[in-house]
């Protein structure tokens, strides 16, 4: 999960941060609150996640509880991987 983890963390920063932020953000820091992504930006984050991570992300399952952190998406994914 360490690799997904930074995975993710690097996909965030590449994708959405493009350097702006000079400290890095925290895993459980949500993506809303620090103005890291948008609708689109979530669109784009669940087309990302589909594609290399191998899920599918349902309707129902575009909530912040799941996407709108590190930790949440690693637990999102981990549960996705489970079932």
């Amino acid at each position: 999960m360490e690799e997904l983890r930074s995975q993710l963390r690097q996909y965030i920063k590449d994708t959405f941060l493009m350097g702006v932020r000079a400290e890095p953000l925290a895993d459980d820091a949500s993506f809303l609150e620090h103005h890291v992504l948008d609708s689109t930006g979530f669109l784009e984050l669940i087309a990302y996640l589909e594609e290399t991570c191998a899920i599918k992300v349902a309707d129902d399952e575009m909530v912040p509880e799941n996407l709108d952190s590190i930790d949440s998406l690693v637990a999102f994914i981990g549960r996705k991987r489970a079932a």
